[in-house]
């Protein structure tokens, strides 16, 4: 019988692309401009993305939804938060804590087939992600973290990006890798919100929590995804003057950060524009009506994304994401553009109107942290 070690690899690791080592990106994917097809697309997609960092006063938002870091694309994501290429993240579940989470902890990936015997796998407490495994066994030592830090926590609900900068601290301190985008985010001060927070390894570890609390009779944390979606709405009403989002993938994420204009309207905010500038990079097809492969077009009906700057690019993200980042790195903008360090404007649970953004410094110059109040 086949061990463990014959699937888990060793010599066999996915490794992350490194954007940053390729120089000439930029010229590849512009000359794809003057191509057809998705290649067209790609190309517009990156001077769309490259026209929000240099907006002034403006907010870029990354969605990323999909097996991402386990494939491949950490450092990518890694190197847009550290080069202030994003000022917000909306994710996935997965991506954050059973990917990014799990490999700051010393865990990695590793390549393999889909053409495989999955039973056998089972036996050997082995996942698959289509052509890559994941070990069982470290993924249960991350709901075991998942389970400690949400046992330090004092017993309320959370909004997930609370959980997440707890996550990202405890990295800081205990991790075996330091090269995911939960520390960097936590270090660069980029909020990241999970609407689903509860749909992977987190969902775990807050279940064995709050059984553990309920069976001693203690209060519990918990978490408060109404909350999520009004300080993601806080964030577009007071947080830049313009906003664009850079979707990776679509489900939750997607429709979370687009339904905060029409949020934004709810609380009274009538001139909210819409999100000035949109892509996404998906292969979810729009004609069965679903949400991921809804276009950007589509939510401009609803009020949600400007139609001057969106663009759509249908193929899989392993190809078009490190293409997107790696020419819109390529060309600079970032050099010149400052962290808007979101997650500076909360203080726990509340929210900091003006928080301490050099444009926004009411609170800041009186010293005082000011709740916003609608």
């Amino acid at each position: 019988m086949a061990k463990k070690s014959d699937f888990l690899n060793k010599k066999q690791l996915v490794k992350h692309i490194d954007i940053t080592k390729f120089k000439d990106v930029d010229k590849l994917v512009a000359a794809m401009g003057d191509t057809s097809f998705q290649a067209r697309n790609l190309s517009r997609a990156a001077d769309i993305y490259d026209m929000a960092l240099r907006e002034k006063d403006g907010m870029v938002f990354l969605c990323l939804a999909g097996s991402l870091v386990s494939a491949g694309l950490k450092k990518v994501i890694t190197d847009l938060v550290e080069n202030n290429m994003v000022d917000a993240i909306i994710s996935t579940g997965a991506i954050v804590v059973d990917q990014d989470f799990f490999e700051g902890l010393g865990f990695s990936h590793y390549k393999g087939t889909q053409f495989v015997n999955d039973a056998e796998l089972r036996e050997l407490a082995i996942d698959r992600i289509y052509d890559h495994y994941i070990d069982e066994d470290e993924l249960r030592v991350c709901d075991e973290v998942m389970t400690k830090i949400f046992d330090g926590l004092e017993p309320r609900p959370y909004a997930s990006r609370e959980v997440i900068w707890e996550m990202g601290r405890y990295l800081t301190r205990h991790g075996k890798k330091h090269d995911g985008f939960v520390e960097a985010c936590y270090r660069k001060n980029v909020p990241i919100f999970v609407p689903a927070f509860s749909d992977c390894s987190a969902g775990f570890g807050v279940v064995l929590h709050q059984h553990k609390r309920i069976q001693a009779g203690k209060p519990m944390a918990s978490i408060d995804s109404g909350r999520d979606f009004l300080d993601l709405t806080y964030l577009k009403m007071y947080g830049g003057k313009e906003s664009g989002i850079v979707m990776i993938g679509g489900g939750v994420p997607k429709n979370f950060v687009q339904d905060t204009v029409v949020s934004a309207e709810v609380l009274g905010m009538h001139d909210c524009p819409m999100h000035k500038y949109a892509v996404q990079l998906t292969v979810a097809d729009e004609r069965d009506g679903a949400l991921s492969g809804s276009t950007l077009k589509e939510a401009s009906s609803w009020g949600k994304v400007d139609l001057a700057f969106e663009q759509m690019v249908f193929g899989e993200a392993t190809v078009t994401f490190p293409l997107l980042a790696g020419a819109v790195y390529a060309r600079g903008a970032h050099k010149a553009r400052k962290g808007r360090e979101l997650a500076s404007w909360f203080d726990g649970p509340n929210f900091i109107k003006g928080g301490k953004s050099p444009k926004r410094e009411r609170g800041a110059k009186a010293g005082k942290k000011q709740p916003v109040t609608v």
